[in-house]
């Protein structure tokens, strides 16, 4: 083979294997933000942007892992939904499903280059690719434009004044969970067969702070023993699922996660309001512990520290029936 034809086939691949790596690192970007972004409910406002807070002034992260279905065509997001869908990353025609399948194409050139294939077998896979991005193309289309015969007329909803609660302090808690946050909230349209519930401004009393931080702890020590029946207690079903999930994936490649000696170290409620026959509770909650992950096996430490605590800021989101306890709903971290 001539010089210059080996030396084009080995630019080729290295070239195809380096854009096969870009694409695997973007999906494990993608991966790693969306598993520290929100997951749970929080009723009516789970598309709705917490209220920024002293403990947690900036953004929360959104709500990507939900049960809790967007609301309907035609019906008014919350104020702040359409901020915090737009700080969604989009993924666009190469994410998600796409970008998996250009990754194995790329792959799959690559190894047909190495296994002797050479230009001819570069050529005809990048005509492959082409293709494809014509036939995804052509759906994208077909799919907006049948999604734009759906839409119906928004309907005007009226806007709620803020929601400022405030509770008595406690002496014997150092950290205050008094209501720095603002409630603005509106309630959704009316649905074209059942209007949503209308959520109502909710006042705390200072045990429910209280249960607040004991929860804190209770939760993420339940978490790092294993311990589903503690956790199944402590959390909605649908809360409890995503734990459970967490947890499986953490087993499943031989980790675990250890964390204790939590220590809240200031908080803040965000907003309080009740749906119906349920009461829900953001707040925003700066913590300490010692967090870290764990080889199942041996036990050796692979992140994080045992020894040195790690502060976090994130908001929880708590729920309650009438005359109930309250549940963890829903965690979202801070960006």
């Amino acid at each position: 083979m001539p010089a210059a034809a080996r030396r084009m086939r080995k630019t080729t691949a290295a070239l195809a294997l380096g854009i096969a790596t870009l694409f695997a690192a973007v999906e494990f970007a993608e991966a790693r933000r969306a598993g520290s972004s929100g997951f749970g409910s929080r009723g009516n406002r789970t598309y709705s942007a917490p209220a920024p807070t002293n403990t947690a002034p900036g953004t929360a992260a959104p709500m990507q892992r939900t049960m809790t279905p967007q609301p309907a065509q035609g019906q008014q997001a919350a104020p702040g939904a359409a901020a915090q869908q737009a700080a969604q990353p989009s993924r666009g025609l190469f994410g998600g499903m796409g970008g998996a399948l250009l990754g194995g194409l790329l792959m799959g050139g690559l190894f047909g280059m190495l296994m002797g294939g050479g230009l001819g077998g570069f050529a005809g896979f990048l005509g492959l690719i082409l293709q494809v991005a014509l036939i995804a193309g052509i759906a994208m289309l077909v799919m907006r434009f049948l999604a734009a015969r759906r839409q119906q007329p928004a309907a005007a909803g009226g806007a709620r004044p803020d929601l400022r609660t405030a509770t008595g302090g406690n002496a014997g808690n150092p950290f205050s969970f008094g209501g720095n946050g603002g409630g603005n909230a509106s309630p959704a349209a009316s649905a074209p067969v059942q209007a949503p519930v209308v959520d109502t401004p909710l006042e705390l009393e200072a045990a429910d702070f209280d249960r607040f931080e004991q929860m804190l702890a209770e939760v993420q020590e339940a978490y790092g023993r294993e311990d589903y029946a503690t956790l199944r207690r402590l959390a909605t079903p649908e809360a409890m699922s995503f734990l459970a999930e967490e947890l499986g994936e953490l087993a499943s490649s031989g980790k675990r996660n250890a964390v204790s000696d939590v220590k809240l170290l200031q908080g803040d409620l965000s907003e309080a309001w009740s749906e119906g026959n349920d009461d829900y509770a953001t707040v925003a909650m700066r913590f300490s512990a010692l967090d870290a992950i764990l080889d199942r096996n041996s036990g050796r430490v692979l992140s994080g520290s045992l020894e040195e605590p790690q502060e976090s800021t994130e908001l929880w989101t708590f729920r309650r029936q009438k005359g109930g306890e309250w549940v963890l709903a829903g965690i979202q971290g801070t960006e």
